[in-house]
């Protein structure tokens, strides 16, 4: 089973690019903090490089920013290329398969992310124009 939960937050906005074959691929990088000591009163954090494709990847363009804290589901995926004086490297990826909101929507508020939550009722919160949802 090859499966990745990360808890954290965005170290900067996320970058969107296009593939040849027109398919969205988004980037970013997420903080986790380490479980331990705190280090002169700081949590230490792992940084991870985190891929999303095609539909996650224009949610997660569109909806997340800076700062925000994201919960992703993925996996790890092993890549082997050869560089431009001909050593062979090796890298892991994290791949996001699912990307969700982490922060309460007042957070994000602070933060001025856009949340596509417009009005709550009763716990629901009506979505509005379902054309902006990427699912």
């Amino acid at each position: 089973m090859n499966r990745v939960i990360l808890l954290g937050r965005l170290v900067a906005d996320p970058e969107t690019r296009m593939t040849q074959s027109n398919i969205a691929m988004t980037r970013f990088k997420l903080a986790v903090n380490r479980q331990g000591k705190k280090e002169e009163g700081q949590p230490t954090a792992d940084f991870f490089q985190i891929t999303a494709w095609r539909q996650t990847a224009e949610f997660v363009s569109k909806y997340f920013s800076k700062g925000q804290q994201v919960l992703i589901e993925g996996y790890l995926r092993n890549n082997q290329y050869t560089d431009k004086d001909g050593n062979k490297r090796y890298s892991d990826d994290i791949h996001a398969s699912q990307v969700y909101f982490a922060d309460s929507k007042r957070d994000r508020q602070e933060q001025g992310g856009q949340a596509p939550q417009q009005t709550e009722q009763g716990g629901f919160y009506d979505l509005g124009d379902s054309e902006d949802l990427p699912f």
